[in-house]
């Protein structure tokens, strides 16, 4: 079988404050580097055929048009946290430009309370403008398709809170994450290239800091690691990716890297 290559765009880096944060006056959040510049995080996965995003936070609309992204086919949510979901109401323009009813794959629990939280989307009487989504259900390692992606949810622990990670080809994607499992190590060792987060420098009770997260990365031998959900706490870009191990770099938004399926 021919291998493909598809794009990511990494849309956003930031925790669910964003860098710079509303009132604070640190060196990072004054920083005139853009690379210290951090939306909520997000990506934008493209193919031949088909493009999705996965999470859809509240820069969701800038983001789109800072990339000049037109199309969008499905949105995969790796947990329910408002900086992952709370800018579903911007889908309208892609429901327009295609007259298309956009499908949301996330777990059951966060499948609900999008519906709690997007109510007047599913009120029986409706008017005109609402987005159109489309539910769907899914769950930890079992495949989905996407258009010509197979993408493997994988089971993720946020604190307590169990979420998703996702590989597409030899891609990983994983945020949030506070514990991965042996088992699902074993789903991504073989992976080339691995986007994870790193909070900043201190425990956190539920994010990876950036020692925990490096942890990971050598105990699992991964290579080609970009580090994301950066708090304005971790420091200066140019600073801080000079204390990182070969192999290991701080993600910035626009950054574009390849995969292959």
């Amino acid at each position: 079988m021919n291998t493909k290559k598809g794009n990511v765009i990494i849309l956003g880096t930031g925790t669910s404050q964003g860098v710079p944060v509303i009132t604070c006056d640190c060196e990072v959040c004054l920083s005139s580097d853009l690379k210290d510049k951090r939306f909520r995080s997000s990506i934008y996965v493209q193919t031949e055929e088909i493009a999705f995003i996965i999470d859809i936070g509240p820069d969701f609309r800038i983001q789109c048009l800072q990339n000049k992204i037109n199309k969008v086919d499905a949105i995969l949510i790796t947990h329910e946290h408002m900086d992952h979901v709370n800018g579903l109401d911007d889908v309208r323009p892609f429901n327009y430009l295609k007259n298309m009813v956009m499908p949301i794959y996330a777990e059951s629990r966060v499948l609900n309370e999008i519906r709690k939280r997007n109510s007047y989307i599913f009120e029986p009487i409706q008017y005109s403008g609402l987005p159109l989504i489309d539910l769907k259900p899914i769950s930890p390692e079992q495949f989905i398709r996407i258009g010509d992606v197979d993408v493997n949810p994988l089971r993720i622990l946020h604190g307590q809170l169990p979420i998703l990670g996702f590989r597409f080809g030899d891609f990983v994607y994983i945020t949030d994450a506070k514990y991965i499992s042996k088992e699902t190590s074993e789903l991504i060792k073989d992976a080339k290239t691995f986007v994870i987060n790193a909070l900043h420098h201190r425990e956190h009770h539920s994010h990876f800091n950036l020692s925990e997260a490096l942890s990971f990365i050598e105990d699992n031998g991964l290579k080609n690691v970009y580090l994301t959900h950066i708090s304005h706490q971790m420091g200066l870009y140019t600073e801080v990716s000079k204390t990182l191990p070969e192999g290991v770099h701080l993600a910035f938004d626009g950054l574009k890297l390849e995969f292959d399926y």
